[in-house]
């Protein structure tokens, strides 16, 4: 059954009010382990001495040849978190280790859905193609569908499809079973929603595999086709996940405390403390209606214009014997920036 991300509001969740002082202690268990990315060599360093909680510790002891896609999955979750939100006024701020994501990840908006969204679906992935590709013995292939096919339409099931239910498996016990007994009081709501988003993200995967198929008979008649089922890029993966971002729903507040609008003089755009950095001196699109214009990535503030002289090599020839002669070109663009 398809499910849709869902998303509170910034600091609510349904009936509760939650504070800033008590969430980075909840939190901390399911999103401190993507600060592996920052380290060399994870799997050298031994499970004890890694980011991650006592849970994860146990499973990481019990399976250290996971490590490599353990990283390889934060990694995957940073970089398209980063590609999907380029243009926008939140483009997937990353602090310094452990604090990945920073305040984002407490704060219950759309942004902290698509994260925890992205991060169970890039484990998934990575754990999935390390199967695949024969790195561990206790998954490799699926092979729950070879046998089958049609042989009248002239193709069957074969090769090495990719057994998705051991990385969603796996995602699962590191990321949601750590969160377990770790919540205070008042916050079970939020977790409800950030383990519902994780499986959004596993859905993702499975939703879009897709069917590789490859030809064989004479001169390249294609007579019998073998088929497999294969993951999708996780570009794609990404690109599914913003476009539920998008249609996201909110969770419904019926708390009675409201939350005022601050006016214009009183907002902070940046704030540090908890890891915003606002989008000064971020570069914008003066024509674009879109989120990467000047306008909404401004916030309304403006823009400033500058020059950029840009210097490179053209109208490049080969010159016999041996060597190739450019001319010098340059060029000028303008370059908009936020105030």
């Amino acid at each position: 059954m398809e499910t849709e991300v869902t998303f509170g509001l910034h600091r609510l969740c349904l009936l509760l009010m939650l504070t800033a002082s008590t969430l980075p202690y909840y939190s901390q268990g399911s999103w401190v382990w993507l600060g592996i990315t920052s380290l060399g060599v994870p799997e050298k360093m031994g499970c004890s001495n890694l980011p991650l909680t006592n849970r994860q510790k146990d499973l990481c002891k019990r399976k250290p040849y996971l490590l490599p896609s353990i990283k390889e999955g934060a990694r995957l979750a940073i970089h398209e978190c980063k590609s999907q939100f380029k243009h926008e006024r939140w483009n997937c701020t990353t602090g310094a280790h452990p604090e990945v994501f920073g305040y984002e990840l407490t704060s219950g908006t759309k942004e902290t859905a698509f994260i925890y969204a992205v991060t169970a679906a890039g484990l998934v992935h990575s754990v999935t193609r390390s199967c695949s590709a024969g790195n561990m013995t206790e998954c490799s292939c699926d092979t729950s569908l070879q046998g089958g096919g049609s042989p009248s339409e002239g193709w069957h099931w074969g090769g090495c499809s990719d057994d998705i239910q051991y990385g969603i498996w796996f995602s699962r016990k590191f990321i949601d079973h750590a969160m377990k007994n770790m919540t205070l009081k008042g916050q079970d709501a939020l977790l409800t929603m950030n383990q519902h988003n994780s499986e959004v993200g596993r859905q993702a995967v499975g939703k879009m595999m897709s069917t590789d198929c490859r030809c064989h008979g004479v001169s390249g008649s294609c007579a019998v086709k073998t088929c497999w089922k294969t993951m999708s890029s996780f570009e794609k993966v990404g690109s599914f996940l913003k476009d539920r971002y998008e249609n996201s729903i909110q969770v419904l507040d019926r708390s009675k405390k409201k939350v005022r609008r601050k006016e214009k003089e009183q907002r902070k755009f940046p704030d540090q403390k908890v890891g915003i950095s606002g989008t000064r001196g971020r570069e914008c699109n003066r024509t674009s209606s879109g989120p990467d214009g000047c306008n909404l990535l401004c916030c309304g503030r403006g823009y400033n214009t500058h020059v950029v002289r840009h210097v490179e090599r053209c109208e490049c020839k080969f010159v016999w014997c041996c060597y190739v002669r450019c001319r010098r070109c340059e060029s000028m663009t303008d370059v908009h920036t936020c105030k």
